[in-house]
């Protein structure tokens, strides 16, 4: 008699495991950037309408408020002092409602086949973070163009241009976070819409980018302490007009608040995603 076939071994897959975010991160945030200069090259008007809104406040505001020597910046001139907060508005502008993009990317299935990909949401909103952040940071060259036509006494070394343009990277990175964690709760474009115009104003009065901290109510010297934006401003001071600072704490407080708006909104992308 002939034996009996042997059964088959049950064959044992090895499952690998997800690798760690900050691993993947670097391609995350080059796959998005790259998205995100497509999208720029192909909507370069964007860029022009957005230029409006700093230009007018750089000139109208800025000359205006200079020639009143209403607000006393001492040695700096206002136009000067007024730029580095321009900069930072135009970065949290930018950012604030970016949220919007991760809604209409639900709306089109592309959320869910992110979310299906084994990349971690930390990785994943952290790319598209730096992505607004990369957006931002055109902004703040078109800024510096027009400070250089308006002549604007800024600092034109090149590595402080350059890390003044991390610093806007690095902000509008938050501010974003803070609009993906926004749209995870409201769950709609017109909640985010409504909230984002809400918010975006106190942010920018309640901040140093349009007067120094100490001609500030006490109430508003308290909101300014634990605005995001004054801390943006205070170190694009220090890099753009060499003014004083502390911008080893702005920076640190910048690298905080992105981390935890990292941590929050990716927790809400799943809830984002149904």
């Amino acid at each position: 008699m002939s034996a009996a076939p042997a059964e088959p071994r049950a064959a044992w897959v090895e499952v690998p495991a997800a690798p760690r975010w900050w691993r993947i991160l670097p391609s995350r945030v080059l796959t998005f950037w790259t998205v995100e200069l497509w999208r720029i090259r192909h909507d370069q008007q964007e860029l022009v309408t957005r230029a409006i809104q700093p230009a007018l406040w750089l000139l109208i505001f800025g000359e205006t408020f200079t020639r009143l020597r209403a607000i006393p910046t001492g040695n700096v001139p206002y136009l000067d002092f007024l730029a580095p907060g321009i900069i930072a508005q135009s970065g949290l502008f930018v950012a604030i409602f970016f949220g919007i993009q991760i809604i209409w990317e639900r709306d089109a299935g592309v959320l869910t086949k992110l979310l299906a990909t084994p990349t971690p949401r930390a990785a994943l909103v952290s790319g598209k973070a730096f992505a607004a952040g990369l957006r931002a940071a055109m902004q703040a060259v078109i800024v510096f163009v027009l400070s250089a036509i308006l002549r604007v006494g800024l600092d034109w070394n090149p590595l402080h241009l350059a890390a003044a343009i991390a610093i806007v990277v690095l902000g509008a990175s938050f501010f974003s976070t803070l609009s993906v964690t926004i749209a995870g709760i409201v769950l709609s474009r017109e909640r985010l819409m409504g909230i984002g115009q809400a918010i975006t104003m106190p942010l920018f009065f309640g901040s140093n980018a349009l007067y120094p901290v100490h001609l500030m109510p006490v109430w508003l010297q308290a909101l300014s302490a634990v605005n995001p934006l004054s801390y943006e401003v205070d170190a694009l001071r220090v890099l753009l007009i060499d003014a004083p600072g502390r911008l080893g704490l702005d920076v640190a407080v910048l690298v905080v608040a992105s981390a935890a708006g990292i941590t929050v909104s990716a927790a809400l992308l799943g809830r984002l995603a149904r």
